[in-house]
């Protein structure tokens, strides 16, 4: 791994920050290491957002382009212009003001269930890491950089395929099991190269 786009990528503001949030919610949860029920509870985030990275990305980014002025300022600056400009580093990521308070929903939520501010801590942390890993994997996805392993490589072309062949197909980023089991994942041979897929704006 070239060490060049591992510093771009850390150094990137939102990424550093997201970095030094997780240092005390990982120390935390590594204080209740013993305890079984801190790492079911991590392993709980991080599918959170394993699952969530797909339905956010299908049904939340690309939504039916909005007419009210604010929401589509909005939403092109989450995800349509991140497909009519995919290599922009600037659009690349997650912006935290849209992050930060998505997990704080997510982690209330798991609080008023589990009652425990233990397991919200390691279950925020599962949710970070993952969300970390997913960032990382959209990035190399966006960088000429080639992944170590063939399923890497699978789902680098498969994002791919999202941005420049049909954004109708291919939603996972970090995997591809959510699309198999919804069928938006194909051959990318039988699909039909779509006219709308660096302008969302277009799709009737």
């Amino acid at each position: 791994m070239n060490t060049k786009y591992m510093k771009e990528f850390v150094t990137y503001p939102d990424i550093t920050i997201m970095l030094v949030l997780f240092i005390p919610l990982m120390g935390y949860t590594l204080l209740n290491a013993l305890y079984i029920g801190t790492w079911i509870a991590f392993l709980i985030g991080m599918a959170t957002y394993a699952m969530s990275e797909y339905v956010i990305h299908r049904f939340l980014f690309h939504m039916k382009t909005p007419t009210n002025p604010f929401l589509l300022k909005w939403i092109k600056r989450l995800h349509f212009d991140h497909h009519a400009d995919p290599n922009n580093l600037k659009l690349l990521f997650l912006p935290l003001w849209f992050s930060l308070p998505g997990f704080s929903i997510f982690a209330l939520l798991f609080y008023l269930i589990t009652g425990s501010f233990q397991l919200m801590i390691a279950y925020l942390a599962g949710i970070v890491v993952y969300f970390m890993y997913y960032e990382w994997k959209h990035y190399i996805a966006h960088r000429p950089v080639q992944p170590l392993t063939e399923i890497g490589r699978k789902i680098k072309k498969a994002h791919l395929w999202h941005h420049f062949k049909n954004e109708n197909y291919w939603f996972g980023v970090t995997h591809t099991s959510v699309d198999k089991t919804f069928g938006t994942y194909r051959d990318q041979k039988t699909v039909e190269k779509s006219e709308t897929a660096k302008n969302l704006e277009k799709r009737t």
